[in-house]
């Protein structure tokens, strides 16, 4: 008993430094997003698009998506979006009007059936893009094309 009591309090301390470890750093290869891609391009759904979640640590996160066709708008009163395109190509439209805005989630987010106005970019694979807060996007896809791109939710200041 004495010495399963010495193991449970021994790794009562190795665990919080394990846990603490995984929460300051994380490593995605370059060929690891690529198979997670290609899993994500098998199981797209109606709106056109498939996710995965890579990590949550609680004040922001990192997600995988992979869109086949033109996404809906969609506005974060609170929270900053980074894009990191990693395959494909996409019209990526910010700012402008959106029709038929309505609540989707928690506080302050939105999703409209469309876009008016706003500015058009072209991004491809190794484009980088910050989206701030309260700027209402989407991502335009041609058909017979994809966009696949890490996503870094985090609140804004």
């Amino acid at each position: 008993m004495k010495n399963a009591l010495r193991l449970l309090a021994s790794a009562l301390l190795v665990v919080p430094l394990f846990a603490a470890d995984t929460q300051r750093t994380a490593v995605w290869r370059a060929a690891e997003l690529k198979q997670r891609g290609t899993e994500l391009a098998k199981h797209v759904g109606p709106d056109h698009s498939s996710r995965e979640t890579l990590a949550d640590f609680g004040h922001h996160r990192f997600r995988l998506l992979y869109r086949d066709a033109d996404g809906f708008p969609e506005q974060h009163d609170k929270i900053v979006d980074v894009v990191i395109v990693e395959s494909g190509e996409s019209t990526l439209v910010v700012g402008g009007t959106m029709s038929g805005k309505r609540a989707s989630g928690g506080d302050g987010e939105f999703v409209g059936a469309r876009l008016d106005g706003g500015e058009r970019r072209q991004i491809a694979a190794g484009d980088i893009v910050h989206i701030p807060a309260g700027i209402p996007h989407a991502f335009l896809v041609e058909p017979g094309h994809h966009v696949a791109y890490v996503l870094v939710k985090f609140p804004a200041e």
